[in-house]
């Protein structure tokens, strides 16, 4: 996100995760317990991950695809980022991620916290609203969650609204917390889709510096951006390579959705 905040790498580092983390999954029967326990866990957190399944990307240089293998898949995405760049000034850049997060309901929020113990906790906020049989999507990004076991139909049932969810992140304790380093992937969109949530469901800002100060009152100044760093060190392209290049598992019982992602963007 070199070109939109402060989302970057430089210095921070922290140990290694150990194996087989669960991530606890959120529905709207335990989301109050849940929330209760974020907000008892986050008063020492040192780092924060954050991951958004979202269905994917529809205004601006995308085309409609409907590919299902997993080379398919990247090249539709790497289409995606590499239509991004040619987008000739950051302006403009942040104008197609806007019209993107204005437009579409995200399915899924992860985030994952490693606290000054050593201790990690990840959660997985599984959202209603967003259906593919009525609301705008990619149709490649609805086929890889539906690959991992999703259900469109168990989140219109079980699954937590956008205002509570919003309601409930506002008063975690976990944002406008300048000693809290935070990191993503790609994280272009997930920054976006986690600022409209924050302010409870508005639009993002019209302008790139008003989107850049409110990431800097939630997120503070420390945010990186796990997919440059593995640029610049070599790595293939993807988290879940990533992280396999570093030798490291997925989390237990997941099946690589939000709540695994913020774990290995950890």
């Amino acid at each position: 996100m070199a070109h939109y905040a402060s989302l970057y790498h430089g210095g921070a580092s922290m140990p290694p995760l150990p194996p087989g983390i669960p991530v606890r999954s959120v529905w709207k029967d335990n989301l109050e317990l849940e929330l209760r326990f974020l907000h008892s866990f986050v008063h020492n957190a040192r780092y924060a991950a954050m991951n958004i399944h979202y269905p994917g990307v529809i205004h601006n240089g995308s085309q409609k695809h409907t590919s299902q293998t997993a080379d398919e898949r990247y090249s539709v995405i790497k289409a995606n980022v590499d239509a991004l760049k040619l987008i000739q000034t950051a302006d403009e850049r942040y104008s197609v991620i806007k019209a993107n997060v204005d437009a579409l309901k995200p399915i899924q929020v992860g985030l994952a916290i490693y606290n000054d113990f050593g201790h990690i906790v990840a959660w997985e906020f599984n959202l209603r609203g967003f259906h593919p049989v009525t609301d705008p999507h990619a149709a490649n990004s609805v086929g890889y969650l539906q690959e991992r076991s999703l259900s469109f139909d168990e989140h219109q049932v079980h699954g937590i609204t956008a205002l509570r969810l919003a309601t409930g992140l506002s008063g975690c304790g976990l944002f406008r917390r300048p000693q809290i380093s935070w990191t993503t992937y790609a994280g272009l969109y997930h920054v976006g889709y986690l600022m409209k949530y924050l302010s409870m469901g508005n639009q993002l800002p019209d302008s790139l510096g008003g989107f850049l100060d409110m990431v800097r009152q939630f997120l503070g100044q420390d945010v990186y951006d796990v997919a440059r760093i593995a640029v610049d060190c070599a790595l293939p392209p993807g988290l879940e390579h990533v992280a396999s290049s570093l030798f490291l598992v997925p989390a237990a019982l997941s099946p690589r959705l939000a709540g695994a992602g913020s774990l290995l963007a950890l």
